[in-house]
């Protein structure tokens, strides 16, 4: 006679299967959740991530908060090592460096294969996070200006319908907007306002373009709205040098 002795990983994975906890509305929300605590810089780069408190908060047990980790890390939110908690995915010298590398490269690209591909839902979408893209300036609330920036983005990235484009555009966006949440956090100046303000008028003419199949103006308006927010970038990780008159 054979006994099956009991697979404690299969019951694993069954028990996840089916968790009743695990419903779509409340692990969406911890979703939802994460990813704006990670670029808003709630939960700062190289933070520990607490499966548990949040297990806790959004009331799931532990193997949806896995699952969900797994996800996020592919995507690389987070940083997931063996034997170690998660943690926000860092931000160092050589990944800042490669980001300023890649990213025009990769804006041109979803951008002229979206003035390519692009229906009239496709526009229809991409003016409605536009919308609320300006709203959000006109309040004045730089969460949710850099949130709907970083929409914006992404939605350009899905009207270029690229498979192969895509996780690189989601993972430069994600350094992307927590850059944009730590430098328009410095004291706004009349030049700031200004650039905000072209931004803006950017955001409407890279719409056309792409409405428009003109593939070639909406590569240059997107060289040009990424020069806008490099520099900005820029001055605030090399700021100018308070100068202190010296007497002898």
């Amino acid at each position: 006679m054979t006994v099956n002795k009991p697979n404690k990983q299969a019951d694993a994975r069954a028990k996840e299967q089916v968790d009743p906890s695990a419903s779509p509305d409340r692990k969406t929300l911890l979703e939802e959740t994460l990813r704006r605590r990670i670029i808003s810089m709630e939960l700062p780069p190289g933070g520990v991530i607490d499966e548990l408190s949040l297990s806790k908060e959004f009331g799931l047990s532990r193997p949806p908060v896995r699952e969900l980790m797994r996800e996020l890390a592919a995507e690389g939110y987070i940083e997931l090592e063996a034997n170690r908690p998660a943690r926000v995915s860092s931000m160092n010298y050589q990944s800042m460096r490669s980001f300023f590398q890649a990213a025009p490269l990769i804006y041109i690209a979803t951008t002229q294969l979206a003035a390519t591909h692009a229906t009239p839902a496709d526009i229809e979408n991409l003016q409605a996070i536009q919308n609320n893209f300006k709203d959000a300036m006109e309040r004045n609330d730089t969460i949710e200006r850099v949130h709907y920036n970083d929409l914006f983005h992404f939605e350009i990235g899905k009207i270029a319908r690229n498979a192969y484009l895509m996780p690189s555009l989601r993972r430069l966006l994600i350094d992307h907007a927590r850059l944009g949440n730590t430098f328009y956090r410095s004291p706004t100046t009349d030049d700031m306002k200004s650039d905000m303000e072209k931004a803006v008028q950017q955001h409407d003419q890279i719409i056309n373009a792409i409405a428009n199949h003109d593939a070639d103006a909406a590569a240059e308006l997107i060289r040009e709205h990424w020069e806008l927010s490099r520099r900005r970038m820029a001055e605030y990780v090399m700021p100018d040098g308070v100068e202190i008159p010296l007497s002898f």
